[in-house]
């Protein structure tokens, strides 16, 4: 590399905002050059001798730094107008460009911000896009922005299979991963892909991301699928700049840290230089593509301008270091190969980068006039899509007869055919339904395979539909996530279980995050749905402390256009699993099935042997949607009562207690459905009641009952004599002592006498 800026640096240099010297410095590079141009040439001959990249990729390639690099500048200059909203620029990363023109624009791509460079080379393979224009639409937040519809800044294309992203610190790596395996997946169980079966994924990310534990996470997975020699054509180019935000990565931490990996294939190349790095690039993307092997692409860039228009590096960063990382910028390099190349006068040059100037602005105005989102409705739109008539037909809509009699053996084995049973059964009979239903349905996880489930919940899925459909995973929630979101985004239904409601809060940002973000920050462009299993709550007897009594489930209620839902008998629980799958199918929404691990085995209500929680399986046509809740005396008014889950059956003990005690005729309220509470059905349930008892046995703090108080508070309802028994907010001890802290019938009966005093 060359240096640009002399030493001693010049005074004027240290006052200056850094945008406005790297701008200074090409300008003064181009004019000040007096190197020997070589003969110009051919657009298909070598730019520089020993190059594998010809003049016109050259040309290209230097068209898309051009572009990444002003859409910087431009955006720092309009940040401080408020017409642009984004200033975490590209600039010292325009390399990536090398990648996006030797893969495919059908290769899935989860990028990192500073991917301008990358995304301009992209636009470039399809007709009629135009890169500048749908970036500035992006930085105005334009409702016109075709990746988001204005929502945030984010590189994104439908049809150029660009998925956007908003991630925290590495959260995309294992979906990327995920979208990589299940190219594999699709073609196991004859699954139309919606891209070329030897496509690859690339996910980039950099050097301090590396670091973090969902990107090692994905590593890992990757190497084991390696080692197993399943295929993972995942391409992870590290983007290394030596910076994360004001932490420095070690001088040559990223190459000793993965360059001898085993099972991740590495590869080095200079994201500096295109003549350099292009055959680079070429050999980490072809050996990816052709041995289907996850391959880790070590990028080398800088990082120019800071680490957003806010960081003011000179105040934290020393001087000369600056001025390094400046003279080190890829475009300055750029415009010397073109000119020494001969391909380009100095003046040609100039007038290339001026033009892209005035192109940037341009769009920058043109995007400023175009319209913003305005109202909560618009802005909410493509969060949480729902057609319930068309979810409620395909929840109805029955599997093909012969599919049913391949699941369940024969038709007096079919589960309508059966007496009544538990919630666990039904709950198995309703997956064989759908994975008959669903023929691109997977269902995995930690011990489901096999062993069928620590509570044998999916035993026999393997049996019926073979290892290609039914298998276990690593001992890694994040993964197990990363995977469902990667099996979805090709079209695949994924019906990922996590062992314990405990084990999915290390992991919760892949759906808060990830997951059900999707739609939104894609306008609804792109969808992945899923169906996530997961076996919580407490009042497990003999057996847990808080890892296998969690009651918490705080964390789900508060992520947007989540679907939760949680069922307390049998019946209920296979007609959930057929609306859930149907919302994913018709709406591409993302859901949680909460199973009451307690209620699993439960057959009796009230006396041992009554067998009055067992009950009928559904017929296969028979629906509920979501909001739906069940009633239990619906005609009673002396005090209804509203609860979920293990506070089912509890409350219906108690009702006949109470009722017993004081007389009262009981309503037991099941809400079934938990994310989104349907507050108008609680108002409803609420309207004729002369008390109010809300039954959650979640915690004290955040839980489902305030969820359920507020939404009668809102509908006028406050002045209801109302009683809340719920969870402390404690973790769960093991043994007896865990029903210390949880509801319990006599809690429930004694809320209602604290009510009968108030009267």
């Amino acid at each position: 590399m060359f240096a640009v800026v002399p030493d001693p640096i010049p005074a004027r240099m240290k006052g200056l905002n850094r945008a406005e010297v790297c701008d200074a410095n090409f300008i003064e590079f181009v004019q000040q050059w007096r190197g020997e141009a070589a003969p110009r040439p051919a657009p298909d001959a070598p730019i520089l001798p020993g190059s594998t990249l010809d003049a016109q990729g050259f040309d290209a390639l230097f068209q898309s730094q051009l572009v990444s690099r002003h859409l910087d500048l431009m955006a720092r200059v309009l940040r401080v107008q408020n017409k642009v909203f984004y200033t975490i620029g590209s600039s010292g990363h325009e390399g990536n460009a090398l990648v996006a023109r030797l893969a495919r624009h059908t290769d899935p791509a989860f990028l990192h911000y500073r991917s301008g460079a990358f995304m301009a080379e992209r636009f470039a393979k399809l007709p009629g896009m135009d890169p500048v224009m749908d970036a500035a639409l992006s930085f105005a937040a334009s409702g016109d922005d075709p990746a988001s519809g204005g929502r945030h800044k984010v590189w994104g294309s439908k049809p150029l299979w660009v998925l956007p992203q908003t991630s925290t610190i590495a959260s995309h790596l294992p979906k990327a991963l995920g979208t990589a395996m299940a190219i594999e997946s699709a073609r196991r169980i004859g699954h139309t892909l919606p891209i070329p079966a030897d496509s690859v994924v690339i996910c980039s990310f950099g050097d301090a991301s590396a670091n973090h534990a969902t990107a090692q996470t994905a590593f890992n997975t990757a190497a084991w699928a390696a080692y197993q020699r399943l295929p993972a054509p995942v391409l992870f180019v590290c983007e290394d700049n030596g910076i994360g935000i004001s932490v420095k990565t070690p001088d040559g931490w990223i190459a000793e840290s993965f360059s001898h990996r085993p099972g991740l294939d590495y590869f080095y190349a200079d994201g500096l230089d295109l003549a350099a790095g292009h055959a680079q690039v070429q050999r980490a993307l072809e050996h990816c593509r052709h041995t289907r092997r996850p391959t880790f692409l070590h990028l080398r860039t800088t990082r120019l301008m800071g680490h957003a228009g806010t960081d003011f590096e000179i105040e934290w960063r020393p001087l000369p270091e600056l001025c390094a990382a400046e003279a080190a910028d890829p475009l300055l390099r750029s415009a010397q190969i073109a000119m020494a190349s001969g391909w380009m006068r100095p003046e040609q040059v100039l007038e290339r980068y001026e033009a892209m100037r005035v192109r940037c602005f341009a769009a920058a105005a043109e995007a400023d006039r175009r319209p913003k989102l305005e109202g909560l409705a618009q802005i909410m739109a493509p969060l949480a899509p729902y057609s319930p008539a068309a979810v409620q037909a395909e929840a109805g809509r029955v599997a093909a007869p012969e599919a049913r009699l391949a699941a369940f053996g024969s038709q007096a084995q079919l589960p309508e055919r059966q007496p009544p049973r538990h919630l666990a059964i039904q709950i198995n009979q309703g997956l064989h339904e759908l994975m008959a239903k669903y023929p691109s349905t997977l269902l995995f996880g930690e011990d489901v395979a096999h062993k069928g489930g620590v509570y044998t919940v999916s035993k026999g899925l393997l049996k019926a539909f073979g290892p290609r459909r039914v298998f276990n995973t690593l001992l890694d929630e994040t993964m197990i996530l990363g995977m469902a979101q990667g099996l979805a985004n090709l079209g695949m239904l994924p019906i990922p279980e996590i062992q314990y409601l405990a084990y999915l809060h290390n992991a919760a940002d892949q759906l808060r995050g990830e997951a059900c973000s999707l739609q939104f920050f894609s306008n609804d462009q792109y969808r992945n749905p899923m169906l996530v299993r997961i076996a919580g709550l407490g009042y497990q007897k003999g057996f847990g402390g808080h890892f296998h009594n969690d009651n918490s489930i705080t964390a789900l209620r508060d992520i947007p256009g989540l679907v939760v839902g949680c069922p307390s008998r049998g019946d209920d629980a296979a007609m959930m699993l057929r609306t859930l799958a149907a919302l994913a199918q018709v709406d591409g929404r993302v859901s949680v099935f909460l199973e009451p691990i307690a209620l699993y085995m439960t057959k009796d209500l009230y006396e041992p042997g009554d067998g009055q929680w067992l009950f009928p399986y559904p017929a296969p046509e028979q629906t509920l949607l979501p909001g739906q809740g069940r009633v239990y005396a619906p005609d009673a008014s002396d005090l209804v009562i509203f609860t979920y889950g293990n506070g089912v059956p509890m409350s219906l003990r108690a009702a006949r207690s109470i009722g017993q005690e004081l007389g009262w005729q009981v309503r037991v309220v099941d809400l079934r459905w938990l994310v989104p509470l349907n507050a108008g059905f609680i108002a409803e349930q609420a309207a004729d009641a002369q008390r109010v008892l809300v039954v959650d046995e979640g915690r004290h703090s955040g839980g489902v009952g305030e969820g359920v108080i507020t939404a009668l508070v809102e509908a006028g309802l406050g002045h209801l004599p109302l009683q809340r028994v719920c969870g402390a907010d404690t973790y769960t001890p093991l043994a007896g002592a865990a029903m210390c802290v949880l509801p319990s019938d006599n809690a429930l009966v004694g809320a209602a006498r604290v009510l009968a005093q108030d009267l």
